[in-house]
């Protein structure tokens, strides 16, 4: 065995579910992150700067290694949360994108950033026109910050269904990451014989490709299920080189090319585990120093090392539920852990309460959108680039794009309501807001504040009140917190309060004005 047949991937999942006010565009204080403003600063200081300029020491604490870890492993990073580390980590941002662009020196012109599925939504629940706007944002999105076309697309808690391949199939993306326990069978190209590999049973020491239903194919990464599970759950980290020798006792003792790779949470590397981005940064050192193994990433394996096994997999499946996706519709006894005996009967109306509003807002898009916009749902598209560039010059290209007809200022204003009512129609599927253990969570009251807004702009666009069905059925959701009650309950103390007084602080401010974000909080400042 050789070190050319010998190669070793580790990935970040760098995610933060999007924690604005869906009016100012800006985080507010988050008493829980203490002494932090909020979880985004919070976690920034403890993980995502430090990856950024880590510290390998020695067994005698003395610092070997500065090198940043970015550079040398594979990673995506959530939009929404870059969105917000431009604006107020600017530094670790631009590492960041440095770290891009020193691996692809790196990697044969293969980048260490992989692209993500926007804002964090479980995509086998989602309607096609969602998964693909997802999709679509999530490129343009990325293309804008790396400069460069993905390779790669990361699916929320690896999320996956055969529908959404094919739409990464069809936008040019090459590969995802999958969980072990989400193949099904595999066989050797050419032939046709297949072994059942379910249950974590598949080799993950190779690529694989998936043939789709429309012919057209994609390439699958299962990482290694114990090891990872032993970095996010276990002591792993506790020991840079005992990571980097974990990584390497996954090869066999054989010519053939191997690749030992693990996926899991970013945050692991100094959030969760503290120190942890010191011990990835030793064992990505020990790695490259002692010539056991070659660091890669899966955009450079890929294209080096074709796959001569074909996958299907196991649709509807995930990474953090046993049960496939019932996480984020049911109560189905997936959890946190850290309150045993509570239930999550609230998940599935809390579903059936968005799926119904989305739906309803979808109709009122259509119709009031038809006539101002060519084609309503390209437009939607679209409207990434004014997401990332609220400028007037990028409002009014936007709309010379995708008007019907010449728009006065009333349309124009009515035009942008109707797409932001859209965009806080997706936020509000972000999948935090099921993940955790009651409907009372602060993940769950994020969500809970972007179908406000949706509601809020639905109104303002012709609407009658959908407030009053949205809580009929939040009626349904109970929360494991008695004083709380449930759903509608959480929405009137926590919820409510936040959409009146944005209300008053915008009331007089003409939207087509407000619409770019730094007029709007000036304007709010003046109240």
């Amino acid at each position: 065995m050789t070190l050319n047949s010998r190669f070793i991937c580790i990935h970040g999942h760098f995610y933060q579910p999007p924690r604005e006010n869906p009016w100012l565009e800006e985080i507010e204080v988050q008493e829980s992150a203490f002494p932090y403003h909020d979880w985004n600063e919070r976690v920034h200081a403890e993980c995502y700067a430090p990856n950024a300029s880590p510290r390998a020491l020695n067994g005698e604490g003395k610092v070997i290694d500065t090198a940043d870890n970015y550079s040398r492993m594979s990673f995506n990073f959530g939009p929404t949360l870059l969105s917000w580390m431009e604006r107020h980590a600017p530094e670790t941002y631009a590492a960041v994108l440095e770290a891009d662009r020193q691996s692809r020196k790196n990697f044969g012109g293969h980048g260490s950033a992989i692209a993500q599925a926007y804002n964090h939504i479980i995509m086998p629940l989602a309607d096609l026109r969602d998964k693909r706007t997802q999709i679509v944002w999530g490129i343009r999105d990325f293309e804008r910050r790396f400069r460069r076309q993905p390779e790669g697309m990361w699916l929320a808690e690896t999320a996956v269904d055969l529908e959404t391949l094919d739409l990464l199939a069809e936008s040019g993306i090459r590969f995802t990451i999958l969980a072990p326990v989400q193949a099904r069978r595999v066989r050797r190209i050419g032939e046709t014989k297949w072994t059942d590999v379910s249950e974590g049973r598949i080799d993950p020491k190779q690529s694989y490709a998936c043939i789709l239903p429309s012919g057209r194919k994609i390439g699958l990464f299962f990482y290694n299920g114990p090891i990872a599970h032993d970095i996010a759950f276990g002591d792993l980290l506790n020991d840079g080189e005992s990571f980097a020798r974990r990584l390497l006792g996954a090869f066999e003792d054989s010519p053939v090319t191997q690749l030992s790779h693990v996926a899991t949470d970013g945050e692991t590397f100094g959030h969760h585990h503290r120190f942890g981005d010191m011990a990835l940064a030793f064992a990505l050192h020990s790695l490259q120093t002692r010539g056991l193994a070659r660091l890669t990433v899966y955009g450079e394996h890929l294209a080096a090392s074709l796959p001569s096994y074909e996958v299907e997999i196991v649709e509807n499946s995930s990474w953090s539920c046993v049960h496939g996706v019932e996480r984020w519709r049911n109560d189905c006894d997936c959890s946190t852990g850290r309150h045993p005996g509570w239930h999550q009967r609230w998940r599935a109306p809390l579903r059936e309460a968005l799926d119904r509003l989305r739906d309803r807002v979808v109709i009122l898009y259509q119709s009031r959108a038809g006539a101002l916009l060519r084609d309503p749902w390209a437009a939607r598209d679209d409207y990434i680039s004014v997401i990332l560039d609220r400028s007037r010059a990028a409002i009014d290209g936007f709309l010379a794009r995708h008007a019907a007809k010449g728009l006065d200022m009333d349309e124009k204003a009515l035009a942008l309501k109707l797409l932001e009512m859209q965009r806080n129609a997706l936020l509000m599927f972000t999948s935090c807001g099921w993940f955790f253990d009651d409907i009372s969570g602060i993940e769950t009251r994020q969500i809970l504040l972007y179908a406000a807004r949706a509601m809020q702009l639905a109104g303002e666009a012709g609407e009658a009140s959908l407030e009053d069905d949205f809580l009929r059925l939040l009626r349904r959701a109970p929360s494991n917190i008695p004083e709380l009650g449930d759903g509608a309950r959480v929405y009137e103390i926590f919820v409510r309060p936040t959409v009146l007084a944005m209300l008053r602080a915008t009331s007089g401010i003409p939207f087509e004005a407000a619409f770019c974000v730094d007029d709007l909080r000036n304007a709010t400042q003046k109240k």
